[in-house]
């Protein structure tokens, strides 16, 4: 309203100005025959000088609203065009916006150039650093399973181990004195050594899969190198250089874990056989164990472990097969399909070798035997 009285009065006074000067113009320096008539002329017995002046007013003001409607018009359409920009992602067809001048449309397009640049770069910069965060996180975590196992390994584990030899010590020394050690002294030296088992498959878990710098072939003979000097039972193993992506690398390398952590915590074996080779396209890994076994029924393949081993196989593209027999062993099989670039054809996974889903008992130890043969010829 202000802006409207403010303008209105303005554009009066200088309509006012311009008709003083123009009568000026007509009949000279003001007088009183000319000038006076303004006010004896009457005209619906109104003074001529009124009309002038109630004319003038309703030009000024008319003009002052007229002025002022059309700027919010325009403001209006400025908001219309613009407020997209604020609500969505994307910026509103040409053909819905409104039409402004050419350099008012300029700048209109600039601005939103600019809003959606910077919105895509925010969007990006949020987007890093989420996942840098979720980076740091994870490096913190290996770090903090790093640490537990050093510290289980240097505490805890060699405690076991001395206990573990000074048990199997008293054995021996029954054994020279009485030619039988008490049978609670030989339990409480299972009981130790199941202790140890436990502890080094709880340090498998600890160490984290990242192979880094080595390939699978490297990590996983460093891994059973160790575990050979630490457990009780026979460690055979054959392995072969594979080319696969990193990926599939580690995954491999968090089964191999998964799949020994179960074979000392359940197996109870004394000969275990690891073998990691190509095969028509086919990169196999496999652990077979002479332990205790388990009895493989529908809808359970296994344990927790098994069922992590085969959700891994899953997630690189391999298949994982689990064949067990009680009291005779267990067969742990992932194949994984190698991508040739020279071949264009499919593999046929039905047509490579693969332990059966159901059979016999006698079947698999069949198999079992055959698979042994493999890996120490």
């Amino acid at each position: 309203m202000k802006i409207f009285l403010g303008q209105g009065f303005s554009i009066f006074l200088t309509l006012l100005a311009l008709a003083a000067l123009l009568l000026y113009a007509v009949w000279g320096w003001p007088n009183d025959f000319m000038w006076w008539s303004l006010l004896e002329n009457t005209y619906a017995q109104i003074p001529l000088g009124v009309w002038i002046i109630v004319v003038l007013a309703f030009i000024s003001f008319s003009f002052s609203l007229n002025t002022l409607q059309k700027v919010r018009d325009q403001e209006k359409k400025i908001e219309t065009g613009l407020r997209p920009l604020l609500e969505a992602e994307t910026p509103v067809p040409k053909k819905k916006k409104y039409v402004y001048s050419k350099r008012l449309q300029v700048t209109a397009n600039q601005l939103e150039q600019l809003i959606l640049t910077q919105r895509k770069t925010l969007q990006r910069i949020t987007n890093e650093k989420a996942e840098a965060q979720d980076k740091l996180i994870q490096e913190r975590i290996i770090q903090e399973r790093q640490r537990l196992a050093r510290e289980l390994h240097d505490s805890v584990s060699q405690q076991l181990f001395a206990a573990s030899m000074l048990l199997s010590t008293m054995v021996e020394i029954e054994e020279s004195k009485h030619g039988e050690a008490p049978k609670t002294l030989m339990q409480t030296e299972k009981i130790v050594q199941q202790a140890q088992l436990e502890m080094r498959a709880l340090l498998l878990h600890l160490r984290p899969a990242a192979l880094h710098d080595k390939t699978l072939k490297e990590g996983l003979e460093e891994l059973l190198v160790e575990l050979q000097q630490k457990v009780f039972f026979t460690i055979r193993y054959r392995l072969e250089e594979v080319s696969l992506p990193k990926g599939a690398e580690d995954h491999l390398f968090r089964i191999a874990q998964e799949t020994l952590s179960n074979t000392l915590r359940h197996a109870n074996a004394t000969e275990v056989d690891i073998l990691f080779v190509e095969r028509d396209n086919l990169a196999i890994f496999r652990v077979q164990d002479n332990g205790v076994g388990f009895e493989i029924t529908e809808g359970k393949n296994g344990s927790y472990g098994l069922q992590n081993v085969k959700e891994r196989a899953v997630e690189i593209g391999a298949t994982c097969k689990v064949v067990s027999v009680p009291s005779q062993g267990t067969i742990v099989e992932v194949k994984l399909p190698i991508e040739k670039k020279s071949e264009g054809s499919k593999i046929n996974l039905d047509k490579q070798r693969a332990i059966p889903e159901n059979v016999t008992s006698d079947t698999r130890k069949k198999e079992i035997e055959n698979d042994s043969n493999i890996i120490s010829g």
